[in-house]
């Protein structure tokens, strides 16, 4: 089955769609920006910021508009919206399953898997062929079992939300499609955001969503190869050139596995 390739990233910024003052500021700090008509606007301005979106155009290839649930009563206005522009990448907040994407078979579709449901469904989610990224969210997921806190004192995701962020990513990445790890709260946490995009690179997502435009070259610095890995990813790709199967290199064993991490380097580095 082929998905929508994933053509953003690394680095995702969030613009409340009801402030058009700010997309095209969003858009020139980010790689893509996500105009969102679900919590950044509250119900009584979701008619005025459905129409900012169309009477502020942005470049089509670089944004993505994260619209209401299918559980409430505004996803069909924001779609009826979103048809008359040149749009066509939504991300389905709070998504709970399948049966949420009826309807958006003409979009491509990053389903935001946030509540205990939706992370239980992300694997059949991302089966879909017209999905092309899972992002994960610990609040909301906190929200809908209960709690109250996702993370312990020290800043430290708890259990659940960790679990939550590993399932997303394994569905995703079985299913071929990319994984978005989600925003990190604390703006001032440049340290604690470093750290888990760090974290994110080094498992496997593709991108990382911010909530304001100083975290964006942080997390862009996190996806950004430094040069010994590039030396290193190149230098054993050339080497498997030479050694078919498994082989010694500068003291380590090299393996299929092994080189599709170098491969992933390569990638990111747009080599």
């Amino acid at each position: 089955m082929t998905h929508p390739p994933f053509r953003f990233g690394p680095a995702l910024l969030f613009c409340p769609a009801d402030r058009p003052d700010r997309y095209a500021k969003a858009l020139e700090r980010a790689d893509a920006v996500i105009l969102d008509l679900e919590d950044a606007v509250g119900d009584d301005a979701k008619h005025d910021a459905r129409r900012a979106l169309l009477e502020t155009p942005l470049d089509p290839e670089r944004v993505i508009v994260r619209v209401n649930p299918a559980s409430g009563p505004h996803l069909a206005d924001d779609l009826a919206a979103i048809a008359r522009s040149d749009y066509r990448t939504v991300m389905l907040a709070k998504c709970e399953g399948t049966a949420d994407l009826v309807g958006l078979a003409e979009f491509e579709v990053i389903a935001l898997c946030e509540t205990a449901r939706g992370v239980l469904a992300s694997s059949e989610v991302a089966a879909l062929p017209n999905v092309s990224a899972l992002m994960w969210g610990a609040e909301d997921l906190v929200a809908s079992l209960g709690g109250s806190s996702s993370r312990f004192p020290d800043g430290r995701y708890r259990d659940v939300a960790r679990h939550a962020r590993s399932q997303v990513c394994l569905a995703a990445a079985a299913h071929d499609i990319a994984a978005i790890d989600t925003v990190h709260l604390e703006i001032g946490d440049v340290d604690g955001l470093r750290a888990e995009a760090e974290d994110a690179v080094a498992v496997g997502f593709a991108a990382t969503a911010c909530i304001h435009p100083t975290q964006v070259e942080v997390v862009r610095a996190a996806y950004r190869p430094d040069p010994e890995q590039l030396e290193w990813a190149r230098a054993v790709t050339d080497a498997a050139a030479q050694h078919p199967g498994v082989f010694a290199f500068r003291g380590d064993m090299v393996d299929a596995p092994v080189l599709r991490q170098a491969a992933a380097l390569l990638r990111r580095a747009g080599s």
